[in-house]
Protein backbone atom coordinates (compact mmCIF):
# COMPACT_ATOMS: atom_id res chain seq x y z
CA UNK A 1 0.00 0.00 0.00
CA UNK A 2 2.57 2.57 0.98
CA UNK A 3 4.60 2.23 -2.46
CA UNK A 4 1.51 2.79 -4.17
CA UNK A 5 1.25 5.73 -2.22
CA UNK A 6 4.47 6.50 -2.85
CA UNK A 7 4.18 6.06 -6.79
CA UNK A 8 0.88 8.16 -6.57
CA UNK A 9 2.88 11.00 -5.41
CA UNK A 10 5.72 10.81 -6.94
CA UNK A 11 3.93 10.53 -10.41
CA UNK A 12 1.55 13.86 -9.42
CA UNK A 13 4.57 15.71 -8.27
CA UNK A 14 6.47 14.99 -11.19
CA UNK A 15 3.82 16.31 -13.76
CA UNK A 16 2.94 19.50 -11.10
CA UNK A 17 7.02 20.42 -10.79
CA UNK A 18 7.85 19.51 -14.25
CA UNK A 19 4.60 22.02 -15.74
CA UNK A 20 6.18 24.42 -13.47
CA UNK A 21 9.75 23.99 -14.65
CA UNK A 22 8.23 24.50 -18.57
CA UNK A 23 6.36 27.66 -17.25
CA UNK A 24 9.59 28.78 -15.65
CA UNK A 25 12.02 28.47 -18.72
CA UNK A 26 9.81 28.90 -21.75
CA UNK A 27 6.61 30.70 -20.50
CA UNK A 28 8.00 32.93 -18.19
CA UNK A 29 6.87 36.18 -19.42
CA UNK A 30 3.31 34.99 -19.47
CA UNK A 31 2.89 33.50 -16.07
CA UNK A 32 4.82 36.28 -14.52
CA UNK A 33 2.75 38.93 -15.56
CA UNK A 34 1.17 40.89 -12.88
CA UNK A 35 2.70 38.92 -10.37
CA UNK A 36 5.32 41.06 -7.91
CA UNK A 37 7.21 38.22 -6.60
CA UNK A 38 8.56 37.04 -9.85
CA UNK A 39 10.88 40.54 -9.45
CA UNK A 40 12.77 38.79 -6.51
CA UNK A 41 15.29 37.02 -8.84
CA UNK A 42 16.03 37.91 -12.50
CA UNK A 43 14.67 36.23 -15.58
CA UNK A 44 17.93 34.06 -15.25
CA UNK A 45 17.13 32.46 -12.14
CA UNK A 46 13.50 32.10 -12.76
CA UNK A 47 14.49 29.97 -16.06
CA UNK A 48 17.67 28.02 -13.86
CA UNK A 49 14.88 27.44 -11.29
CA UNK A 50 12.76 25.49 -13.90
CA UNK A 51 15.81 23.19 -15.31
CA UNK A 52 15.90 22.69 -11.70
CA UNK A 53 12.09 21.42 -11.38
CA UNK A 54 12.63 19.63 -14.82
CA UNK A 55 15.85 18.18 -13.37
CA UNK A 56 13.93 16.87 -10.25
CA UNK A 57 10.73 15.99 -11.97
CA UNK A 58 12.53 13.54 -14.05
CA UNK A 59 14.32 12.00 -10.95
CA UNK A 60 11.11 11.69 -8.95
CA UNK A 61 9.80 9.00 -11.22
CA UNK A 62 12.81 8.00 -13.97
CA UNK A 63 15.15 6.60 -11.60
CA UNK A 64 12.77 4.13 -9.61
CA UNK A 65 10.98 3.10 -12.76
CA UNK A 66 13.60 1.94 -14.42
CA UNK A 67 15.35 0.67 -11.17
CA UNK A 68 19.02 3.02 -11.99
CA UNK A 69 20.37 4.51 -9.38
CA UNK A 70 16.89 4.62 -7.55
CA UNK A 71 18.17 6.65 -4.57
CA UNK A 72 17.79 9.29 -6.94
CA UNK A 73 13.93 9.57 -6.52
CA UNK A 74 14.17 10.24 -2.63
CA UNK A 75 17.25 13.09 -3.38
CA UNK A 76 14.79 14.63 -5.95
CA UNK A 77 12.21 14.57 -3.31
CA UNK A 78 14.41 15.95 -0.49
CA UNK A 79 15.38 19.02 -2.91
CA UNK A 80 11.90 19.95 -3.68
CA UNK A 81 10.93 19.67 -0.46
CA UNK A 82 13.93 22.50 0.38
CA UNK A 83 12.66 24.72 -2.28
CA UNK A 84 9.61 24.69 -0.85
CA UNK A 85 11.07 25.85 2.72
CA UNK A 86 12.03 28.98 -0.08
CA UNK A 87 9.33 29.21 -1.82
CA UNK A 88 7.46 29.84 2.12
CA UNK A 89 9.69 32.67 2.78
CA UNK A 90 9.61 34.36 -0.58
CA UNK A 91 5.91 34.52 -0.54
CA UNK A 92 5.75 35.44 3.15
CA UNK A 93 7.94 38.45 1.86
CA UNK A 94 5.18 39.37 -0.42
CA UNK A 95 2.03 38.66 1.41
CA UNK A 96 1.18 35.72 -0.95
CA UNK A 97 -0.29 33.89 2.10
CA UNK A 98 -2.23 31.12 -0.37
CA UNK A 99 0.81 30.50 -1.76
CA UNK A 100 2.66 30.04 1.56
CA UNK A 101 -0.16 27.55 1.94
CA UNK A 102 0.66 25.54 -1.34
CA UNK A 103 4.31 25.72 -0.58
CA UNK A 104 4.04 24.14 2.82
CA UNK A 105 1.41 21.74 1.59
CA UNK A 106 3.80 20.55 -1.42
CA UNK A 107 6.95 20.69 1.54
CA UNK A 108 5.13 18.08 3.17
CA UNK A 109 4.80 15.79 0.64
CA UNK A 110 7.91 16.02 -0.95
CA UNK A 111 9.53 15.36 2.72
CA UNK A 112 6.89 12.59 2.60
CA UNK A 113 8.02 10.96 -0.61
CA UNK A 114 11.98 11.85 0.49
CA UNK A 115 11.69 9.83 3.39
CA UNK A 116 9.54 7.13 2.32
CA UNK A 117 12.12 6.22 -0.70
CA UNK A 118 15.15 6.55 1.24
CA UNK A 119 13.76 4.76 4.51
CA UNK A 120 9.77 3.54 4.34
CA UNK A 121 10.13 2.09 1.12
CA UNK A 122 13.13 2.41 -1.17
CA UNK A 123 13.21 1.32 -4.41
CA UNK A 124 15.54 -1.90 -5.04
CA UNK A 125 17.14 -2.75 -8.55
CA UNK A 126 16.89 -6.10 -8.68
CA UNK A 127 19.23 -8.62 -8.54
CA UNK A 128 21.66 -8.92 -11.40
CA UNK A 129 20.66 -12.15 -13.38
CA UNK A 130 23.75 -14.88 -12.42
CA UNK A 131 25.94 -15.46 -15.24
Amino acid sequence: MMNKLLWVLQILTALLYGSSGVMNVFMFEKVSHGLAFFGAMPRQGWAALGIFELTCAVGLAAPAAFHWRPQFTGVAGALLAVECLAFVWLYMNYHEMTLVLVSVVLGLIMAFVAYGRMVVKPIVRPLDPPN
